[in-house]
Formats: structure tokens, C-alpha cells, sequence
């Protein structure tokens, strides 16, 4: 028998916010097949997700730079055009999520953010300031889905495992709430959120 969830946790991008970098570096590298190079090469995933795990901008700028002088100017426009990348909120998401703030619900977030951009986007979009509360992987220095992310969250805001339930768009990053001990729900859109809060007995009035 599933547990009575007590506990709703949002991630962010791509649930609540959109995030695109190739919305600033269409105008910045117009040509598809050089972005999506330099995509794969210079300012990669992977390079990213380490400001998200609490290295500094300057430091990673720095570190390409070093590798790629000639691309100098488009490394540090990432960082530079970084609130165009979050170009909307998703409305009937956010419409989920506040409308179980305002029906009682424990609602907090847990985000792979990096700490500046974070604040940055809280500005932008003042609803994420509106939950309990927040864990920022660039924060805490540990990222989805580390089972040690999960476990800092947990202990943060006093949370059950088995009565919380994560929504996330990355399907590595529901397995790690599962594997923490939560329940957790893919997030493909609005609608099916709904219906899957329902089948868990959270009815989401948005």
C-alpha cells in the first residue's frame, strides 16, 4: 500500500521554468551545425552541470578560455545571456504548484542550479519564492541524482522519504528520488501531473 504523501517537491527547470541555450546563441552563432558544435565541444552538458555543483563562472571561464582563446567572447556569453536561456514559465505548472501551496500542501524544491543564476531567476520569476523552501545543488555542492543531494534535502526540512514525492523532467533524476526512498513522478507536462497527483490522492485544483 502506498504511503499517504505529506510532502510535494518540484524541481525547476523544465517543470516550472523553460531553460533553451540555444535561445541567446541562435543570434550569437547563427549557423546550426557550428552552435550545435560548440554546444558539443566548447560549453558542454557536462561542463555546465559543474557551476550547478558550486564551481564559480569565472572559473569555468577561465578553463575554456584556456582551451578555446578563440572562442572567448561566445564562452563568456553564456554566462552573460545566461536570463535569456529562461525565456517563460510554465503557466500550468506553476498554477499546480501554487494552488497546493494554497490548499495546505508541504511544497519545496530541489534544484541542479547554479547559485548565482538561481537568485537571478527568483527575481525573474518571484513564485519560486513561494514554496518552504529551497535545496540549490550549486548550494549544497551536489547534484541530482547523487543520492546525497536527496538525503541533504530530506534532513533540511524534515521530510519523510516514503510520504514525499519528487516531480522531475529527467527520468535519471526521479530514479535517484526513488532510490532515496521517495515516490516520484516523470514530468512530461501539466495534465498528466494532475492526473498523477490524483492517482497518489493530491488533488491539484489548477
Amino acid at each position: 500500500m502506498t504511503t499517504e504523501i505529506r510532502h510535494i517537491v518540484f524541481d525547476i527547470g523544465k517543470v516550472l521554468i523553460h531553460y533553451d541555450p540555444h535561445i541567446p546563441f541562435s543570434r550569437i552563432i547563427p549557423d546550426e551545425t557550428e552552435r550545435n558544435w560548440f554546444f558539443a565541444n566548447v560549453c558542454t552538458h557536462d561542463w555546465n552541470i559543474e557551476q550547478d555543483r558550486g564551481r564559480t563562472w569565472e572559473e569555468a571561464e577561465a578553463l575554456l578560455i584556456g582551451e578555446h582563446p578563440e572562442r572567448k567572447e561566445q564562452i563568456r556569453a553564456f554566462r552573460k545571456h545566461w536570463h535569456e536561456m529562461v525565456s517563460h514559465a510554465y503557466l500550468d505548472s506553476v498554477a499546480i504548484m501554487e494552488g497546493l501551496i494554497e490548499d495546505g500542501h508541504d511544497v519545496t524544491m530541489l534544484t541542479n542550479f547554479a547559485s548565482d543564476t538561481f537568485r537571478e531567476a527568483q527575481e525573474m520569476y518571484p513564485f519560486l519564492k513561494r514554496p518552504r523552501g529551497v535545496t540549490v545543488s550549486g548550494d549544497v555542492r551536489l547534484i541530482k541524482p547523487d543520492l546525497a543531494i536527496y538525503t541533504t534535502h530530506t534532513e533540511s526540512f524534515g521530510l519523510e522519504p516514503s510520504a514525499t514525492v519528487f516531480i522531475d523532467d529527467s527520468l535519471a533524476n526521479v530514479e535517484g528520488a526513488k532510490a532515496a526512498g521517495w515516490q516520484a513522478l516523470h514530468f512530461t507536462g501539466a495534465d498528466k501531473l494532475k492526473a498523477d497527483l490524483a492517482g497518489l490522492g493530491i488533488r491539484a485544483a489548477a
